[in-house]
């Protein structure tokens, strides 16, 4: 278990009945606004998908899937998402969008190995989406714009949210602040990448961090990202500054997603060129997938961050360690 972080006189403005009609507001206004912001339909996606099919997500490499077999097909191997990264791109292609559209839906997925703390969960959801773009789209200009606009959306959610529930109180800062994952080392150089998103999400309040998945001037990277979905040349992460537990808080990963280019010079960089015959890494790069931008906003990290939760099982139920659930309830925190 991670260590957590528990306020001084931390006391949540709503109640847990009050926080469970407050989340309805923040998803259903919340996903308008996205989806009118970036011209998306929603879509119903799947809980799980055959391994053979090579659309899982797989994070950072290293995170175990949870894995079964069926009953009628036992001869296939079934996964629970860990995201809908490669999914949404082959559903657009499937059902026939064209550029400037794109889709939206609810993620539910399991990571059995992520360490649980104060944002991090075994269950996450949050909202996948994906949108067909042109070539010329392909540029870091077109990223910001879109980045924008989903800060954008946050924000209004935000202003609606405020009329309802003013007990809840907090600034969140509209403009964005764009910084590369290099240019973020050389501002913070004797700062480890945690410390770093801190620091640069103190003093902007609203950041995104660009280029993430390749290696830094110092020989590491800023943080994982599998090869085969981002252009880790165009991608990155929104962040917030979190007022409760005076840190950054990453609500999205999100990027322009790579072509037949860029996915052959990321395989063999991460040295998973095995993956080429799959499915899905044939289809693009014989380009038979359209080009996409895409990504995940988390939705109980939105919730948590705009109700003003100093933890994720304030805003969604799940397992937690014995001894987190007792150090939560002395420091005040009720977990749903």
């Amino acid at each position: 278990m991670k260590k957590i972080i528990i306020p001084d006189g931390y006391k949540s403005a709503l109640t847990q009945r009050e926080t469970q009609k407050a989340i309805k507001v923040i998803k259903d206004t919340f996903q308008k606004k996205l989806s009118a912001a970036l011209n998306l339909d929603r879509v119903t996606a799947p809980l799980f998908v055959t391994k053979k099919s090579g659309l899982n997500d797989d994070l950072n490499g290293v995170e175990r899937k949870v894995g079964f077999t069926i009953k009628e097909i036992p001869e296939v191997e079934a996964e629970v998402v860990q995201s809908l990264a490669k999914w949404k791109r082959a559903a657009l292609y499937k059902y026939g969008y064209g550029a400037g559209e794109g889709i939206y839906t609810d993620m539910n997925a399991i990571r059995r190995d992520d360490l649980v703390d104060n944002m991090h969960s075994v269950f996450v959801d949050q909202w996948d989406w994906e949108k067909v773009i042109t070539r010329k789209d392909r540029t870091e200009e077109y990223l910001k714009e879109t980045v924008k606009k989903i800060v954008g959306a946050i924000a209004d959610t935000k202003e609606v949210l405020d009329e309802l529930y003013p007990a809840v109180s907090f600034s969140l800062c509209r403009e964005v602040y764009f910084i590369t994952s290099q240019e973020l080392l050389e501002k913070y150089p004797d700062m480890g990448v945690k410390e770093r998103e801190n620091a640069i999400a103190k003093e902007y309040g609203t950041v995104f961090i660009m280029k993430i998945g390749g290696k830094l001037s110092d020989g590491n990277k800023h943080d994982g990202r599998a090869p085969d979905y981002d252009d880790w040349n165009l991608n990155g992460d929104i962040l917030f500054y979190n007022d409760v537990l005076q840190c950054a808080f990453e609500v999205s990963s999100m990027g322009i997603r790579v072509d037949e280019n860029s996915l052959m010079k990321q395989l063999k960089e991460s040295g998973d060129e095995d993956r080429i015959n799959l499915p899905y890494h044939k289809n693009v790069k014989e380009g038979i997938y359209p080009l996409t931008i895409g990504g995940g906003i988390g939705q109980s990290r939105l919730c948590m961050l705009l109700l003003g939760k100093a933890h994720i099982g304030e805003v969604h139920v799940s397992v937690w360690p014995e001894e987190m659930v007792a150090e939560c309830k002395r420091g005040g925190i009720e977990l749903l």
